[in-house]
């Protein structure tokens, strides 16, 4: 790691495996940063070993997470950029208003507390876990056809499926319900603090096709940083969906990432 370089941490969201950051690791190393990509807790090494002990995975909310990526922080020399996708984006973003990162790109972002669009594509993607209240407390899986619609729908069906198989693991159900209820809860896990004017710079990433969270509420995220004076940056692009950190485009947003990084001089 260089002088200039922070270290930086990968955080998934629901139903993908940490190793689905492998290719940003190596894009970032070659880069010159320290780069890795920790699990949540209750993941295994291995995509197999996640899908064989599931319940290991269940019943993890969002605190929780919070509070795993903050001990991983705690043990580093110095705090790290994070970049995060869907819930791992929400998680970033937690971090880093708490002052535990010196930037954040959010790619798809789950829902913090205050934002209100709920489009009806992220209800059908969501489907899954809240068809079944005891999900709150399980780990769920998707079946290729939802991983479709939650993730590939911009790419074709092959692709989609191939990273289905490569990829996909069962995901806890809790931090679903915890965001879904989070604007009727004043002290919710997903509660960010957007005022932080001394948090370091965030870049949100929308993807403009995406059924599970679509564009409208990754504006709609923008616009609770409204009254801090920290830097806020959006970005989207407008032909992808929920699987652009891991489809046949991840290398144009981790480029865009790398590039917004520099322009934030780190």
């Amino acid at each position: 790691m260089t002088a200039s370089h922070a270290p930086v941490l990968f955080i998934h969201g629901l139903w993908l495996h940490a190793t689905s950051w492998d290719a940003w690791v190596e894009r970032f190393a070659a880069a010159g940063y320290e780069a890795s990509a920790p699990g949540w807790p209750g993941d295994h090494d291995t995509v197999g070993a996640s899908r064989e002990h599931a319940d290991d995975i269940a019943d993890h909310g969002i605190d929780d997470v919070v509070e795993h990526y903050a001990r991983v922080i705690r043990d580093l020399p110095v705090r790290p950029i994070l970049v995060g996708h869907s819930f791992g984006g929400m998680i970033a973003q937690r971090l880093l208003g708490e002052d535990l990162a010196v930037a954040a790109v959010a790619i798809d972002a789950a829902q913090i507390k205050g934002v209100l669009p709920l489009p009806l594509s992220a209800l059908k993607a969501t489907l899954p876990v809240f068809k079944n209240p005891a999900n709150r407390h399980r780990a769920v899986s998707l079946t290729a056809e939802q991983f479709r619609f939650a993730f590939g729908s911009a790419i074709p069906e092959e692709e989609s499926d191939a990273l289905f198989e490569r990829w996909a693991i069962p995901a806890p159900g809790k931090p679903l319900f915890e965001a879904a209820a989070a604007n009727f809860n004043p002290h919710s896990a997903a509660k960010v603090d957007t005022a932080n004017a001394g948090r370091g710079p965030l870049l949100l990433i929308a993807g403009g096709q995406d059924n599970t969270v679509p564009e409208v509420v990754t504006r709609a995220t923008l616009k609770q940083y409204r009254h801090s004076d920290a830097t806020t940056d959006f970005l989207d692009f407008p032909d992808r969906a929920h699987s652009l950190t891991i489809d046949h485009g991840w290398g144009d947003v981790a480029d865009a990432s790398l590039a917004w990084l520099g322009e934030q001089g780190l």
